[in-house]
Order: structure tokens, then sequence, then C-alpha cells
């Protein structure tokens, strides 16, 4: 039997790559926007430029930097390349602790709370264990100062939080707005894009759409969104287990079609100012 604490990696491994890949890509997607809710995160990410430049880049080395530590572990050779990726970027910005407490309580809590609505069973109490202590290992090991040191602490953190930090701003929604044309743009045409808006906010709540200032969907959509994704977890029920991990390492990118190495990845062009804000 796996321990929470001891084989916390395990877990998330075998959760992300074999029992929930599409649940969990599709909950950290979604994750992104309630990060963006925050006006002091989302006005950072507004000033690096990054998002109007190449928002496709900062996707996939996000998601890459966090796949190869994931995929690999904490002390492998890539595992620490990606992780010293990861603290450089961020070491080069003056970043609040509470809110990366905040994007960090995203990982461990939004692909549970997830599954709880769409996935094809339910996470076990090791298993959302397992979410907590990864991520807080990985927090841990970005220096990340005063981590609750149980899941309902950092649970209590994550709401109080939202309650008190979710207010909507331009960056909010500029940022939000960016990142949602792009997320479906991997399924749409661009002309399709204005079609698709709505199917997005479909399965944001309300808080979340009032602080991004995106248009509330109508309760008929947002049924029968939420009815597709329960009925595809019924359907995947009778489905046979995955016999091949899904690796987000090995997914093709047209940000890197001849493949990547780590030291690509990340963003370390601006040069920020003294007050942590790039210029």
């Amino acid at each position: 039997m796996l321990d929470p604490v001891r084989d916390c990696r395990e877990i998330v491994y075998l959760l992300t790559c074999y029992e929930f890949p599409w649940d969990i890509e599709r909950a950290l997607e979604f994750a992104l926007f309630r990060t963006y809710a925050v006006p002091s995160i989302s006005g950072l990410l507004d000033r690096t430029g990054e998002f109007t430049r190449r928002p496709r880049k900062r996707y996939d080395d996000t998601e890459l930097i966090l796949a190869e530590i994931l995929e690999n572990g904490f002390d492998t050779p890539r595992g620490q390349a990606a992780l010293k990726r990861l603290n450089g970027m961020h070491g080069r910005f003056r970043i609040a602790n509470g809110d990366f407490l905040y994007v960090l309580s995203t990982f461990v809590f939004e692909p549970p709370r997830w599954i709880d609505r769409f996935g094809w069973r339910p996470l076990t109490a090791t298993e959302r264990l397992g979410f907590f202590h990864y991520y807080r290992e990985l927090g841990q090991r970005m220096q990340i100062r005063d981590i609750p040191a149980t899941l309902e602490a950092f649970e209590r953190y994550n709401q109080d939080y939202e309650a008190r930090r979710f207010r909507y701003r331009d960056t909010n929604q500029r940022i939000g707005t960016i990142t949602r044309d792009l997320l479906l743009g991997f399924y749409l045409p661009r002309f399709l894009l204005p079609l698709g808006r709505p199917f997005a906010h479909a399965v944001m709540d309300e808080p979340l759409l009032q602080a991004m200032g995106f248009k509330r969907p109508s309760n008929l959509l947002r049924r029968l969104v939420t009815g597709s994704l329960k009925l595809r977890a019924r359907v995947q029920r009778w489905m046979p287990p995955r016999q091949r991990p899904h690796l987000l390492t090995r997914v093709k990118r047209p940000t890197y079609p001849e493949g990547y190495e780590i030291a690509e990845l990340g963003t370390f062009d601006e040069k920020p100012s003294s007050s942590g804000a790039p210029v």
C-alpha cells in the first residue's frame, strides 16, 4: 500500500499519467484562471509581456517544467534541472509569499475538486493526501514559506484567500482572455472561438466569472456542459485501464517541433526592475 507522505510523487504520477490524465490536465488549465482572478498575480503576469508576445510558449514551458519534475522525480538530474529553471524564473521577481502559497494550493485542490465533479471514480483519502504532500514538498523546494502543515489547514487558506483576494481588474480579464482563447485554440479554429467561449465559462463558478469579467453562461448551457462531462465519466468507467502512461513531456508541441532541452524552458530575457516588475 502506498504511503501518502513517503510515496506522494508516485501517487500523483499514477493519478496524472494513468488514472486521470485528461481530467487533471483540464483541472490545472482551469486552475490558471483562479490565479488570474487575483490582481497582484495577473498584474505581474501582464507586466512581463509574455502573454501578449508568446502565450503558447509560456503555457508549454510551465507545463513541461512541472511535468519534468513529476515524471522524473525531485532528485533526478532532469528533475533538479527543471526545478532550477522554475526557481530561476520566479526568483527574478518580487512575488508575495501569500501569492505563491495560493498558486501552490490550486495544484493541491483543483484536480481533486474537478475529479469530484467529473471523474470516473472518487479519489481515496490517501490520494488526496498524496496531492498535498507532493506539492508541499515542491513548495518547500521552491522556498515558499509557511506552507500549512495539514491538508485541512491548507484548504482553509485556499478558501479564505479567494474570499479576500478575488477582485475584478482589467489585467485579470486581459490575461484570462488570452489564456482562454489559447486553450480553446487547441480544439477549435480561430473563427469558432466566439462559439467556444461560453462553453469554457460554463465550467467556472460565479466568483471566478465576476473576478475575470467573463460573461455568465445560461443555466441551460451550464447543465449541458456539466452533463456532458458527467456522461463522459460514466462511459470511462467501462473503459479498460490505461496500459501506458500519458507523459506530457512526450506530447508533440508546435513550440518545440524538434523537441526541447530543459535549458530552453522558461522566460529569462526580460530584466526585472528594482521593484520586481520587468521593464
